[in-house]
C-alpha cells in the first residue's frame, strides 16, 4: 500500500512521492520539454513567476537546470501528476537548499492552467513539506520558507492552508522585484510528519520565490 509522503522507485529508476488524492511526484524528464512549453506559455505563469521559459532552446535549459540540481544536492524538482496520468502534467514543486548547513530551505510551486481549482498546490505543496522534512531531518533541515509576491492573494492561501503562516514581509527591489514580497515559513515538527488536509480553494499559478532564485 502507498502512504503519503513516502518514495518509492518507478521503472525509470526514478524518485516517486506519493501525495494526498492519488497525486505523484517525480523527477523531470527528458520528454517534458512540450508539457514545459506548454505551461509557460500561461498568461498567470508570464505574470507571478520570476524565470521565465521561452521556446524549446530555453525549456531544455530549464529541464537541465533540474537535473543539475539533484546532482549538486542544492536543487530537488518534481514534476506534478496523478496516478494513473503520469504523463499528463500539472505542476512543478521545489525544495531549494543553497547552504545545506544552515537548516534552512525554500519551497515553491506552479500549477498548470488545466490544473487549477482542483487542489493540486495544496497537496504538492503539503507532499514536498512532508517529503523535505522526513528525507532531511539527519542533516537539520528544521525551517521551509515560501515566498511570493505580495498581490498573490491564492498563493497566501495556498501556502496557510499547508501550515506556512505569514512569516515577515520583504521590500521590493525593482525592476525585478516591483513589489513587496511575502515570506511564509513552516518549522519542523517535533514529532511525526502530519501537514494539514489541504482543501480546494486558494489555487494560484504558481510562486515567484525568492530574490536570487526562480522557479
Amino acid at each position: 500500500m502507498e502512504h503519503e509522503g513516502e518514495m518509492h522507485m518507478d521503472p525509470y529508476g526514478e524518485n516517486i512521492v506519493i501525495g494526498p488524492e492519488g497525486l505523484r511526484l517525480r523527477r523531470w524528464r527528458e520528454e517534458d520539454l512540450p508539457s514545459v512549453l506548454r505551461a509557460y506559455e500561461d498568461p498567470a505563469m508570464r505574470r507571478w513567476l520570476a524565470v521565465q521559459v521561452f521556446g524549446p532552446e530555453e525549456a531544455a535549459d530549464w529541464l537541465r537546470t533540474q537535473r543539475t540540481g539533484w546532482a549538486a544536492g542544492t536543487r530537488f524538482a518534481f514534476a506534478v501528476t496523478e496516478s494513473g496520468r503520469e504523463d499528463e502534467l500539472l505542476g512543478n514543486v521545489v525544495l531549494k537548499r543553497s547552504d545545506p548547513s544552515n537548516g534552512l530551505a525554500e519551497v515553491g510551486y506552479w500549477t498548470t492552467a488545466s490544473a487549477r481549482g482542483r487542489g493540486v498546490a495544496s497537496r504538492a505543496l503539503a507532499a514536498l513539506t512532508d517529503w523535505a522534512f522526513t528525507t532531511f531531518a539527519e542533516q537539520g533541515l528544521n525551517r521551509l520558507e515560501l515566498l511570493h509576491q505580495v498581490d498573490n492573494a491564492a498563493s497566501c492561501r495556498v501556502a496557510e492552508k499547508c501550515g506556512y503562516p505569514l512569516a515577515r514581509v520583504i521590500p521590493a527591489l525593482p525592476p525585478d522585484y516591483p513589489l513587496d514580497g511575502h515570506v511564509h515559513a513552516r518549522e519542523a515538527p517535533a514529532a511525526a510528519t502530519v501537514s494539514p488536509s489541504a482543501d480546494r480553494r486558494g489555487e494560484a499559478a504558481g510562486t515567484g520565490g525568492g530574490r536570487a532564485s526562480g522557479r
